[in-house]
């Protein structure tokens, strides 16, 4: 049985920090075969950088996913062409610096790492989804499927892991920073959650300031956004994984609050 451990949106300095002290304190408890960590806010929340990536491989991050803001940085495309440890979203042009997934080899099992990105109230031009899964899962042989879809709605997210019951052994949501309860298993296979929530300040506004998200719903103004303090939470999700036929045997929610 494998067991992979997945952090959702690492946002920052303090979602940094949270993962880091969650895997100093559990890493050897809980003795995971496979670390993924979701990449898109980890730099001040606004995409990767060089030192931000190496800083969370060192912690023990083994594969980092991103999303909509992966090309934030001026320095992204470097970390996507230099490094084997970030993937962005398969569904961006295939002439976008990156690749959107990654295989590993786990105890003998080969294991595809997967990023997607919704196309719901997010960016433009891309690839459906559904259609660059379809492509890719006729390419490729692994049994073993982590699909991390960065996604706004959470019908797409939904509906694509429907999609996928059967055909993957996990479709973890992120993005929306907000964790879901409504973690299963479709078709005895596929294990997901809408999203898997975030890492970072607790006491904010998924992520930023209170005081500055009050300000632009109630006056509809420009405001440069900052990083709340105080308390950081981790949020996760610690699969378990039958690595000869793929299936997920369970799917479990993880939510810590440390003090920094």
């Amino acid at each position: 049985m494998l067991k992979i451990l997945f952090f959702s949106d690492i946002v920052g300095r303090p979602g940094r920090a949270a993962v880091k002290k969650y895997l100093e304190e559990n890493k050897s408890k809980i003795k995971p075969d496979l670390v993924i960590a979701n990449a898109d806010n980890i730099a001040s929340g606004r995409g990767p950088t060089i030192k931000t990536v190496d800083e969370m491989i060192e912690a023990g991050i083994d594969i980092l996913t991103c999303g909509d803001h992966v090309y934030d940085q001026k320095e992204a495309s470097l970390v996507l062409q230099d490094s084997d440890k970030l993937i962005r979203p398969l569904n961006y042009p295939k002439a976008d610096p990156g690749r959107g997934y990654v295989a590993k080899k786990i105890k003998k099992t080969d294991v595809l790492i997967v990023n997607l990105l919704g196309r719901v109230w997010t960016a433009e031009g891309l690839d459906s989804p559904f259609s660059a899964m379809d492509e890719l899962l006729k390419e490729r042989k692994e049994k073993v499927i982590i699909v991390d879809f960065h996604a706004e709605a959470t019908s797409e997210k939904i509906a694509l892991s429907y999609d996928l019951a059967g055909k993957v052994s996990a479709v973890i949501g992120t993005h929306t920073h907000v964790m879901t309860a409504d973690e299963q298993i479709l078709k005895n296979h596929t294990a997901m959650i809408s999203d898997s929530g975030f890492n970072g300040p607790h006491e904010s506004v998924i992520g930023v300031v209170p005081d500055q998200s009050i300000y632009r719903f109630r006056t509809a103004m420009p405001i440069m956004f900052e990083l709340a303090e105080g308390p950081s939470q981790v949020n996760a999700v610690l699969l378990e994984i039958d690595e000869k036929t793929g299936a997920a045997k369970s799917i479990n929610r993880i939510q810590e609050i440390f003090n920094n």
